[in-house]
């Protein structure tokens, strides 16, 4: 469950990266993710024409190294990389529960074990079973937002109705 940023976090975070020493594109992926205590892991579909974009407006530029491009802030980069924010990643972290988080994983966690060993172990019969209960599960837990907006829309609906009935209108 990671974190989703804006489109131009990931050029501003680019930029706020680049300002404390050049990198490489998947260097900056997993610095992103670690400032980001794990909230946030941007795709190489985003970095990377992000870094040719940053590139083309001259705000870095790149030098191959060992097969690698290594990405440095030009002058112009630079004053636009100090006007912009310092830590864009951590918005990606906030109002996260991260105890909940926890409890999720080792959930999950637990979940693929158990249907590994189903699969290692278990019979053709059982391995069905077993595929059956995790398409199961899935469809139960999209009911579960489901009920949650039908639970809404009532409560929103007893409020107009209630809204009418102070107007002297029937609910």
């Amino acid at each position: 469950m990671r974190g989703r940023a804006r489109r131009g976090d990931v050029r501003a975070s680019i930029l706020a990266l680049l300002k404390d020493r050049p990198m490489h594109g998947y260097e900056m992926i997993q610095e992103i993710t670690e400032r980001s205590g794990g909230a946030w892991r941007p795709s190489p579909g985003s970095v990377y024409p992000t870094l040719q974009l940053l590139e083309d407006e001259g705000l870095i530029g790149s030098e191959s190294e060992g097969g690698k491009k290594l990405f440095a802030l030009t002058d112009a980069g630079r004053a636009e990389a100090e006007a912009g924010p310092a830590a864009p990643w951590e918005e990606a972290g906030r109002g996260i529960d991260w105890e909940a988080m926890q409890e999720v994983r080792q959930a999950g966690f637990g979940l693929m074990e158990a249907f590994a060993q189903v699969w290692r172990t278990g019979s053709a019969d059982q391995r069905r079973k077993a595929v059956s209960v995790i398409n199961e599960s899935r469809k139960r837990l999209y009911l579960i937002l489901a009920e949650q907006e039908d639970g809404e829309q009532e409560e929103s609906e007893r409020e107009e109705g209630k809204g009418d009935a102070e107007r002297g209108g029937e609910s």
